[in-house]
């Protein structure tokens, strides 16, 4: 995926942490994804169907080898680098990825 949109590959390791809503494992789409800079905790992705909440709770933290389970949709784009966000609809017939840099702020 990142040859085919010219980015720089960034890898996931499996054995950390993705933020997901809990209405991403219910197979609803769209799917919403973005990805900050990863840490030693978390890889930096947040993923998310329906409506995007502030709240503290909305996000729940899932070990990213999971995610076959959770959404097997999102796996190819997990190479994508930090800054990155991708919206996945129509079963992966409709993909966009796009650049968002206010992602790399602190």
């Amino acid at each position: 995926m990142c040859s085919k949109y010219g980015l720089e590959f960034q890898r996931s390791d499996l054995s950390l942490k993705v933020g997901v809503s809990l209405s991403v494992k219910d197979n609803q789409q769209p799917i919403h994804t973005l990805r900050h800079p990863k840490n030693e905790k978390t890889t930096g992705w947040y993923m998310w169907t329906g409506d995007y909440s502030e709240d503290e709770h909305f996000f729940k933290p899932l070990y990213t080898v999971h995610l076959d389970e959770w959404c097997p949709l999102i796996i190819p784009y997990l190479g994508l680098p930090a800054g990155t966000r991708v919206l996945i609809a129509d079963d992966g017939k409709y993909v966009d990825i796009w650049t968002d840099t206010t992602l790399l702020e602190s």
